[in-house]
């Protein structure tokens, strides 16, 4: 058949052949019968080459797909699949895709059946790729009206333009290599519709909720902070907590753009994880920008039933031992779904089915002992019962029975039937024993049969083997017992590295000998029942505590949902180890599951950030939410050596990545001490960079972490001449004025790009906040202007490291005025990205950091008198 495509010069946009680079639309033919729009090997383009329509196959031919990928970048990477549940099987060539005489696009094979079709209410007359990569079909009828789009059938990709309502519901694949419909979907939760929600629904069981976004706030998502700002996309929820809601992201029309990849994209991912990918043009691979949640265990069944969660190593699942894959070729493929079973091949016995035909006593079983483990699913029975003797024997009586847990103090059983998913473990979960089959089912004593002549000489020497062997592993136990009392003896008592007792080989939390390990039940004592709260940040509430030595503390408790875990370990591997007057000190910590907590020192003056809110300044009679400008400067410079102290005289090089008014607290003599770590990371010295996920805060983020390359210690650099400007201005950096506070050209909503234009054209006076009615010390205010500047410069080896800066603010060495921030004023003053582009310096990726020093830098740093 003609490929039935009408060449629409005038209209600029749809389809584009790969075998042709002009750009059209397909059209049905005016005769009767079906049209061919695809056949083959021929693909269509969409107008600017973004996005890429025609079959392909990811198995190496047996089964083909329809679909949508990006044209413009190395790595095929699919957005849309058409028949995903319904591939072409048996050959490729002859499928076609068509445009139907009733005006309808299908996918048919060679026997000509139709394995997909569109569900348009009125006849279509041509078919149209949008740039946005959403395929749409258009009237018949001459008025070009969209009567069916590919948007409304999303997969697993979420792209920017593309508005998610009840109906539009994001679904994985099953697995990295089958694009067919997967048990994780990313949807609006109803019957409110205000909030996202990760599902995972097998069709067996309801739907279960394992990570969700939090209720809209009007800008936000309460369980999302990192929105707090629209840094990079704009976000519109329009009718939320109706049936009509619907909610939609995009590009900001910024010139971060410049630096940032065109191309994004939220992906649920066949793991079950909803990830937020852009494209570094730099690398030429796709960057993982944001995920959900945090901590992998957390998505429910990720490790099929039986599977053992693991958050860190190569792979995230796992099989305990005497048990394999239930299915080995798709867990190779990274499908861990399918759980595991029994070993056969091991000696497991015929698999872990202990329910069929027969004496249950042909099919024989023991519990084994896996330790403390915790887990999802699972229906429970609970009773009580005299041993953990007569509750096995209740669990082995009952072939549906898969373990138990038995509470020795309580004299309580707890029968486990059904799936158990997510296998992880925690030292605060109860013992587990789990059913597993014993191997030689088929023995002659089994049968009732006695061993006959000779066979008694074998049993005997086989039994005579077994007892010299349990004896030398009595005595090697008994050698090893009192070596590891020996060495339990010398431990300090409530160390970290004791307070797990037998526990000490499980590596999740580090050994830190000068913290303390708290039980749940002391905080909870010491903050009265966490009731005086200082605080909430992304990851948790901050309470006020007193210990039994009167001495006060402040306790962060990690409870956002889905996550904390690694932020958790990250901040004790961090400042556990580390001490400095400018960081805060991390006295303790707790990790009673499913608990987690941090006890620091207590800071009586609070973060920074409560000095800077437009609060404060509407109450400046409030003289204990006021900064002097001595105080200010203590802070400024105290804040940079604390920095400094992790960039350059740790054993690693500490980059925190989130550096902000709210992570700098204050004691009662306005020392700055940094603090929450969760996000640190650790870069040795022999590297200069680190791959890390952008995880930040809005606002503080530098350009360069956001377009996803590897980051350095300047992106705390960055965020410091953010945090620097706020302490100067006594604002926030993005506020939205009252009418008779703004410009006539309205900037000063955003402080920075505003100050920056007046530090360098040396009207450093109108940045100062004029609350301080001119009582600061000018050379100072000038000298932390300056470095506030360059700290936020575009390129990051523009900017002076933190050792510099340090230098700079106690006056020991000079600095010249810095160069427009040419991407922070795009931002606000709508120039073009092109025009941008040309009075920005080159791509970070064009320059080397490493050599970087204050000989070569661009900040022309001088000695001082």
């Amino acid at each position: 058949m003609l490929l039935a495509a009408l060449l629409w010069a005038s209209v600029g946009a749809g389809l584009a052949s790969t075998s042709d680079s002009g750009r059209f639309a397909a059209a049905m033919g005016g005769g009767l019968g079906t049209s061919v729009l695809i056949t083959g090997n021929s693909t269509l383009i969409s107008p600017n080459q973004t996005f890429e329509i025609g079959f392909f196959t990811l198995d190496g031919g047996s089964r083909w797909y329809f679909g949508i990928w990006y044209a413009s970048i190395p790595i095929r990477t699919y957005v849309w699949v058409a028949n995903r549940d319904s591939p072409v099987g048996g050959g490729f060539t002859p499928a076609t895709v068509r445009m139907t005489a009733e005006g309808f696009m299908t996918v048919r094979d060679d026997a000509g059946r139709d394995l997909w079709r569109t569900d348009n209410s009125e006849p279509a007359g041509a078919a149209r790729l949008l740039d946005t990569g959403n395929l749409v079909l258009l009237s018949g009828d001459g008025e070009g009206r969209v009567v069916w789009e590919s948007f409304d059938h999303p997969a697993d990709t979420w792209l920017p333009g593309l508005s998610v309502s009840r109906r539009r519901i994001i679904t994985s694949w099953r697995s990295p290599v089958d694009p067919s419909r997967g048990p994780y979907s990313l949807r609006l939760k109803p019957p409110n519709y205000g909030e996202f929600e990760l599902i995972y629904e097998n069709g067996v069981l309801s739907p279960i909720t394992y990570w969700s976004t939090g209720n809209w706030t009007g800008d936000r998502f309460t369980g999302v902070p990192e929105m707090t700002v629209p840094y990079i996309y704009t976000f519109r929820f329009d009718k939320p907590f109706t049936p009509d809601a619907s909610f939609v992201y995009s590009e900001a029309p910024s010139a971060l753009v410049i630096l940032r990849p065109f191309l994004t994209r939220f992906v649920v991912d066949s793991s079950g994880e909803l990830r937020q990918y852009t494209w570094s043009a730099q690398s030429s691979s796709w960057n993982m920008f944001w995920s959900r949640p945090e901590d992998l265990c957390g998505v429910y069944a990720r490790c099929g039933d039986m599977g053992l969660c693991r958050e860190e190593g190569l792979r995230p699942c796992d099989c305990l031992p005497g048990f394999a894959p239930a299915d080995p070729v798709s867990w190779n493929s990274d499908d861990f779904t399918g759980g595991c079973r029994i070993d056969e091949a091991g000696g497991g016995g015929g698999g872990d089915d202990h329910c069929g035909a027969g004496d249950l006593r042909e099919k024989p079983s023991e519990l084994k002992e896996l330790g403390p483990m915790s887990f999802d699913g699972a229906s429970t029975v609970s009773f009580p019962s005299p041993s953990r003797g007569s509750c096995e024997d209740s669990c082995l009586r009952n072939c549906s029975c898969r373990g138990l847990n038995y509470n020795p103090e309580t004299k309580r059983c707890r029968n486990l039937y059904g799936n158990l998913f997510n296998l992880r473990n925690s030292t605060s979960a109860p013992t587990l024993y789990l059913r597993t089959s014993l191997g030689g089912s088929s023995s002659s004593s089994q049968s009732g049969s006695k061993p006959r002549g000779g066979e008694w000489k074998t049993v005997a020497l086989s039994v005579g083997s077994v007892c010299v062997l349990l004896a030398l592993a009595a005595a090697a136990a008994l050698v090893w017992t009192l070596l590891r009392i020996g060495k339990r003896e010398t431990r300090r008592p409530k160390t970290a590295t004791a307070a797990r007792g037998e526990e000490e080989e499980d590596d999740d939390i580090p050994a830190t000998a000068n913290l303390r390990v708290f039980t749940y039940k002391e905080l909870s004592t010491a903050t009265k029942e966490f009731s005086e709260e200082l605080g909430h940040g992304g990851f948790g509430a901050v309470f006020r505590g007193e210990l039994p030595d009167s001495s006060l503390v402040a306790v962060k408790r990690l409870d956002r949902p889905g996550g904390g875990d690694r932020e958790f370990r990250a901040e004790v591997r961090t400042i556990g180890s580390i001490q400095h007057v400018n960081l805060v000190r991390l006295r303790g910590f707790c990790s009673d599951d499913p608990h987690r907590l941090l006890v620091y020192e207590y800071m009586p003056r609070g973060p920074l950030s409560a000095y800077l809110s437009r609060k404060r300044r509407q109450q400046p009679q409030r003289e204990e939410l006021f900064l002097r400008w001595e105080e200010r400067w203590r802070v400024a410079v105290g804040t940079a050596r604390g920095i400094a102290y992790l960039h350059e005289e740790c054993r690693d090089c500490i980059v925190h990545c989130d550096i902000k008014p709210e992570n700098i607290l204050l004691d009662g003599d306005f020392t700055a001490k940094v603090s929450d770590f969760g996000l640190a990371k650790l870069i040795g010295r022999d590297f200069s960079r680190v791959l890390a996920t952008m995880r930040g805060t809005w606002g503080y983020v530098a350009p360069e972490w956001i377009s996803g390359v590897a980051i350095t210690a300047k992106a705390d650099v960055y965020s410091y001449g953010m945090t620097l400007m706020e302490l100067i201005g006594g604002r926030r950096n993005v506020e939205t004025a009252a009418a008779e506070e703004e410009e006539e050209d309205g900037e000063k909503w955003f402080f920075p790009p505003w100050a920056a234009r007046q530090v360098v054209e040396g009207n450093v006076a109108s940045v100062v906040d004029p609350q301080l009615a001119g009582d600061y010390d000018v050379r100072q205010a000038e000298r932390a202007a300056l470095v506030a500047v360059w700290c936020i410069q575009d390129q990051e080896t523009n900017r002076p490291t933190m050792g510099q800066v340090v230098k700079i603010l106690e006056g020991t060495v000079e600095v010249t005025s810095p160069p427009l921030p040419q991407l922070l004023q795009a931002l606000v003053s709508g120039d073009s990205f092109r025009r941008a582009a040309s009075h920005a310096s080159t791509s970070p990726g064009d320059d080397d950091d490493d050599n970087y020093s204050e000989e070569d830098s661009e900040i022309s740093v001088v000695n001082g008198r």
